[in-house]
């Protein structure tokens, strides 16, 4: 997982959860929603809306998450509906979706779910 290490101090949601995931569960350009099997909760997803600055609109998924023992039922399918659906309802031209390098998993879970790279981040370390 290149980058990893760097995207773990930059991207998850701020300590602590209930707080940062509390407001967005407040907040109209945002949806947080959960994924389920037999009513438990097994997965999350959240995507942002970003307002680029054309005016237009993206919805950006900053969190998707499955527990391993319940990924490949459609759980995650289910969850990026959801995403896209409210992504669309909010007016966004597209959704942006992240894989780490080498994290093949992620990105065929992503190009099944009609995602297509559109950038490569190119990271050099100074150490």
């Amino acid at each position: 997982m290149r980058g990893g290490d760097l995207w773990a101090a930059r991207e998850p949601q701020p300590e602590p959860l209930e707080r940062s995931l509390g407001a967005l569960l407040d907040a109209d350009d945002a949806a947080v929603v959960v994924g389920t099997v037999e009513g438990v909760v097994v997965g999350y997803g959240v995507v942002v809306v970003e307002e680029l600055r054309d005016g237009r609109r993206v919805g950006v998924v900053t969190d998707l998450f499955v527990e391993p023992a319940a990924r490949k039922v459609g759980v995650g399918e289910a969850v990026v509906g959801d995403l896209l659906l409210f992504s669309r309802a909010a007016g966004c031209v597209g959704v942006d979706g992240m894989a780490l390098p080498g994290h093949r998993q992620a990105k065929t879970f992503f190009e099944g779910a009609g995602f297509q790279a559109r950038a490569i981040v190119m990271h050099r370390p100074l150490r």
